[in-house]
């Protein structure tokens, strides 16, 4: 237990996870509410095509902003595997090829592996209009900003549901599912200490294996786990011809009776 340094863990991880959507959520519903205040005359036509536009600009800010805070949470970890296996000092400078591969691994994951988050942030949530997702984006791009320029590591889900959820309170009318929200959070209660747990046996099974092997054995198992969890994905997918199906109370739509059954979606959306 001495091993850790608590009070950097309350100050630095904590707190910041729990303010971090609070604050978002406040930021974007003043945000939705003056947005859906200075447009009000515009026709709804116009104003979503000009939001989706907008959202190109505001889409860009968070990728910029996932990889200010996410991405240095992970050239962290590996920079300090590298100082502790006294491959480098630690006051070089971070290698290229760990820039490099963190920002591929980031990209890859973003591409592959996104939709069912996708669908519980945009369908199970909220139902955001345009106007909303500009707001959301914005807010979330702005608060992981101003963490990294503070340098506290941020969860970029976190911030974004938050984001998401004060869209729904600053529009009038909008819904905001709380039974979805309330899984969320407790989703995010075991998320560190399980973690937390999972990284305490991992170290403990490579040090019972020993030196090389027991990395390699630490590492297959990992990768047997993360293909199980892919593949058991894969017998209900969330992919682009369902992300946007119309949402029942479950992750997954339900499909269409019939032989040629399929989901219809908002191609819109």
């Amino acid at each position: 237990m001495s091993g850790v340094a608590w009070s950097g863990v309350l100050s630095k991880v904590v707190i910041p996870a729990v303010l971090a959507p609070v604050v978002a959520g406040l930021v974007a519903a003043a945000g939705t509410w003056l947005i859906y205040r200075i447009t009000s005359n515009v026709g709804e036509e116009t104003k979503d095509k000009g939001f989706r536009l907008g959202q190109i600009g505001s889409a860009s800010l968070v990728s910029l902003a996932h990889g200010t805070n996410d991405a240095q949470k992970t050239m962290g970890v590996i920079f300090l595997a590298l100082v502790a296996h006294g491959t480098i000092s630690a006051d070089a400078d971070m290698p290229f090829w760990v820039k490099l591969t963190c920002a591929l691994a980031i990209a890859a994951g973003t591409y592959l592996g996104g939709w069912r988050v996708i669908r519980t942030l945009g369908k199970g949530l909220v139902e955001i209009a345009a106007p909303q997702g500009m707001a959301a984006e914005a807010s979330s791009a702005a608060i992981i900003l101003t963490s990294s320029h503070l340098g506290l590591p941020l969860s970029t889900t976190h911030v974004a549901t938050g984001s998401i959820m004060g869209t729904g309170l600053g529009r009038k009318g909008a819904e905001v599912r709380w039974g979805v929200a309330g899984r969320m959070a407790v989703a995010w209660l075991i998320t560190l200490p399980s973690a937390a747990i999972v990284g305490a046996l991992c170290w403990g099974l490579a040090n019972i294996v020993g030196g090389l092997p027991g990395v390699l054995v630490v590492f297959a198992v990992l990768i047997a786990l993360a293909g199980w969890m892919y593949l058991r994905s894969r017998k209900e997918p969330i992919d682009p011809s369902n992300v946007n199906a119309e949402w029942d109370g479950g992750l997954v739509p339900a499909e269409v009776p019939g032989p040629d059954a399929r989901v219809t979606t908002d191609v819109k959306a």
